[in-house]
């Protein structure tokens, strides 16, 4: 059997064909066998015996205009799943804006705020032998650098 696409398109909805079924044949027993013909030949009978979607469509259209009203004011426009209202994903908060702490003597516009990675100006010039607090701004805190961690370290001590 030659390979055709999986799906074929039929108005607004995807109709599978038999390619994209995965009953395996091979492996059921006689039973088996018998029970999927019986229940695929009342499924087709099912299927045959309804009228076409556009036929009832055209009906339920008539009946709700001679009653007075329209199929959008029975039913609504859309689906009922797509009327509640969808759940967004959660927005990524930006980090806040930080003080610089850092500055260039040479070029004052040259700040940082001791948050990321190191400007390329700093790591130049930490490169050459001096320390990250020796650019650090007058009055505005510790250097991020010297900050000591407390994790894995000891905090009580056995006396004794």
């Amino acid at each position: 059997m030659k390979d055709r696409g999986i799906r074929r398109l039929t108005g607004n909805q995807d109709v599978l064909t038999l390619r994209s079924m995965t009953i395996d044949v091979e492996h059921l027993s006689l039973r088996e066998l018998n029970a999927l013909v019986t229940a695929a030949e009342q499924r087709r009978a099912l299927v045959a015996s309804r009228r076409p979607v556009a036929v009832v469509r055209r009906k339920l259209i008539a009946f709700a205009a001679q009653c007075g009203y329209t199929i959008e004011e029975l039913i609504g426009t859309a689906p009922a799943e797509a009327t509640a209202p969808a759940r967004k994903p959660a927005a990524r908060r930006k980090p806040g804006k930080v003080a610089a702490k850092y500055r260039d003597p040479d070029n004052k516009r040259n700040t940082w705020s001791g948050r990321g990675r190191m400007p390329r100006w700093l790591a130049e010039k930490t490169k050459h032998g001096r320390s990250p607090a020796d650019f650090l701004i007058p009055g505005l805190g510790r250097s991020a650098a010297s900050k000591t961690s407390t994790i894995g370290q000891r905090t009580v001590f056995k006396q004794g």
